[in-house]
């Protein structure tokens, strides 16, 4: 089977009206005791929604009564503010109206003993002041950062997270996304990685193409991941 993109899902007028409700994703702590961690993708507002996404990563510990929700939020880094938005809102929720799908989980002891490993990680990004949609950093350079921090998560983000490739620091050499092999990238503008993870990219002006070994998938920009055998991609 072909997997194509589905484009934003959105049917609201205005982004005010959208729909920011809790898809059921996440299990809720009252049922579900045990460590999880969760990274989620949903499709952006309006026109920008057909190539692009925004990522954040839901976690919450043993036993405990709610989730913490990182993200990096673009209007809040005007005028100097912090971008970074750790909250306690629904884990799980429709982003202005297109539902999240899941790029990545972790449950049960090995969750436990990753979520202080990843709250360093998002303690040391260094570009919480600062937001630039197109090459980044942007949300999805964010996840990306807690991804090449905690390479446990085995984190493959999709073509569409645009961003996902301005290395933090804007250091020219790192980690792949996954945290397994390696990435050359001139500030998110162009650059290639090879990984065992997301196989090999080629990386142009925020777009990703690229082939999965592994899931022997195509990706490619707008479309994502297209797994011609079978397989469901992630997140279109």
């Amino acid at each position: 089977m072909l997997s194509v993109a589905a484009g934003t899902s959105s049917e609201a007028s205005s982004w005010s009206s959208a729909r920011r409700d809790a898809t059921g994703l996440s299990p809720s702590p009252e049922s579900h005791k045990e460590a999880i961690i969760q990274v989620f993708g949903a499709r952006t507002w309006g026109w920008r929604g057909n190539f692009a996404i925004h990522t954040w990563i839901s976690m919450k510990r043993k036993d405990a009564d709610n989730y913490d929700r990182y993200e990096v939020i673009g209007w809040r880094a005007r005028n100097g503010g912090n971008a970074l938005v750790h909250s306690r809102s629904a884990p799980d929720n429709h982003w202005f109206g297109n539902a999240p799908e899941l790029l990545a989980v972790v449950e049960g002891p090995e969750a436990e003993k990753l979520v202080s490993r990843i709250e360093a990680s998002i303690e040391s990004y260094p570009h919480k002041y600062e937001y630039r949609v197109w090459p980044g950093p942007n949300s999805n350079s964010f996840i990306a950062h807690i991804g090449r921090e905690v390479p446990e998560l085995e984190l493959d983000l999709p073509p569409t997270a645009i961003g996902k490739d301005f290395i933090s620091g804007s250091h020219l050499l790192g980690s792949a996304v996954s945290g397994r092999g390696m990435q050359f990238s001139l500030l998110g503008l162009g650059g290639f990685s090879l990984s065992p993870v997301e196989g090999i990219e080629i990386h142009l002006l925020g777009l990703t193409l690229g082939l999965d070994i592994d899931d022997f998938a195509l990706k490619l920009p707008g479309f994502g991941r297209l797994e011609p055998f079978g397989a469901q991609n992630e997140l279109p």
